[in-house]
């Protein structure tokens, strides 16, 4: 379970009635040892302000996270935390779904720490669809360790770790998720924290595995990250917002859109040759092919603007509903296990 109503306590309710929680109430002692005007202070406010809103008793959280400055997300929050080791933070937070699928889970790791050497956890976890949320913070660069590029880096991009330009293609990571039949994928951004609210919430409230990648910039290393939406003037230019059902527009005036013709995609201008709103692309985020969002996440920048939003939002049966019905079944049919029996089955040897 990952969503449980809490109503308002009065004074008629009874014992057991779960206490009425606040933002507040997350807020660990530790003080925040990030840079200063840096994007993690919003995400944490965000994800602090969301979880009174589940209705679910803070020691039934749990966040779990890896390396990096992402990383120190369970230190923050007052709810029960893991930080684990470089890439790993999905596999410790399977283990914990798997041995108590009663708990909230979370995992917060980087575009360095679950795009690197977590790749691998990272992919399995989205594909086994446990229910649990995966917050990747991405600035695009590797923060922590000051400043090499990272594995979302653009392509030319100059650091300390490639001075004549990065050769190598970013790796897109709504487009990883959606490949990995993650059941929840989406993209929100440290500078609309109203939107940023609305996607870590609907993540919260779906049941199977909820993948969001939260885009920030690095005050100190890659200040510039999202230099295109914090300009107002090429903003709505350069960004757009998806929302299921509505024809994708972007635009300064909302006036172009997204038409397809075969599999290409093309910007029209709605108004110019013809171009009606019938003609425009319309989002899809609850298709059972991950077709259309492939496209969507996939659209070449700067031709295209980036999206922001939820790509996709299915339900599937979750890994620990079915694992627990394969225990529950096995039990059923054969009893209790015996480990001693088990370890004395079949052929042994006995080494002198």
């Amino acid at each position: 379970m990952k969503v449980q109503q809490a109503g308002s306590c009065t004074e008629d309710c009874p014992e057991t009635a779960l206490p009425v929680l606040t933002k507040q109430d997350f807020k660990s002692a530790q003080e925040i040892k990030w840079c200063p005007g840096c994007g993690g202070y919003g995400i944490l406010s965000e994800v602090q302000g969301v979880l009174p809103r589940l209705g679910i008793p803070r020691e039934k959280i749990v966040f779990v996270s890896g390396i990096g400055c992402s990383s120190r997300f369970p230190y923050y929050l007052d709810t029960y935390g893991f930080h684990g080791i470089h890439g790993r933070a999905p596999a410790i937070a399977m283990g914990v779904k798997c041995a108590r699928p009663d708990l909230s889970v979370w995992v917060v790791t980087g575009d360095g720490d679950g795009l690197s050497i977590g790749t691998n956890h990272l992919i399995h976890c989205m594909r086994r669809n446990l229910d649990l949320n995966i917050l990747l913070l991405n600035n695009q660069i590797y923060g922590l360790t000051k400043g090499q590029y990272s594995p979302t880096s653009e392509f030319g991009k100059k650091t300390k770790s490639s001075p004549l330009g990065s050769i190598e293609q970013p790796i897109n990571p709504i487009a990883i998720a959606l490949a990995a039949n993650a059941t929840f994928v989406a993209r929100t951004i440290t500078d609309d924290l109203k939107h940023m609210r609305m996607v870590l919430e609907a993540a919260a409230r779906h049941k199977g595995t909820s993948f969001v990648e939260i885009r920030q910039d690095c005050r100190v290393f890659n200040d510039e990250a999202l230099e295109s939406f914090k300009d107002k003037t090429t903003r709505r230019e350069s960004w757009m917002y998806l929302e299921h059902g509505t024809p994708i527009r972007f635009g300064n005036s909302g006036n172009k859109g997204i038409r397809v013709r075969g599999m290409e995609p093309e910007v029209v201008v709605l108004g110019e040759n013809g171009v009606e709103t019938e003609d425009l692309l319309v989002h899809d985020a609850h298709g059972s092919s991950i077709a259309q969002a492939m496209f969507v996440a996939e659209l070449p920048q700067p031709e295209f603007p980036t999206a922001l939003g939820i790509f996709r939002q299915v339900e599937k049966p979750t890994y620990e509903d079915m694992l627990v019905a394969q225990i529950d079944g096995a039990i059923a049919r054969n009893g209790p296990g015996d480990l001693a029996k088990l370890l004395n089955a079949g052929t042994t040897w006995i080494v002198d």
